[in-house]
């Protein structure tokens, strides 16, 4: 069994007139079960707070949301592209 290509996605709370939103959670939860209906197991994601200690580091003019997949970073600032992210999916997939 192949380790699973890691999809990394980096935001923060939202706050807003109602209160503290999860935004980029929902939208990175929502993104994760698009991948795993295409990749299964071939493919993992996790969500990171700005905030969380795990956070993995990326260049310092970077806009949230930031995407890695595997080691790369695909995006920064803008949406979530699962098109993008797909891309780079497969990309991997074809060197293994």
């Amino acid at each position: 069994m192949q380790i699973p290509i890691e999809v990394k996605i980096v935001g923060a709370p939202v706050a807003c007139a109602e209160g503290v939103k999860e935004l980029w959670r929902d939208v990175a939860t929502w993104a994760s079960s698009q991948l795993h209906a295409r990749y299964g197991d071939q493919v993992s994601t996790r969500y990171f707070d700005l905030f969380d200690p795990e956070c993995p580091t990326f260049p310092a003019e970077s806009q949230l949301p930031v995407v890695f997949v595997g080691e790369k970073l695909v995006s920064s600032g803008g949406k979530i592209s699962i098109p993008l992210i797909r891309q780079e999916i497969e990309a991997l997939i074809q060197v293994r």
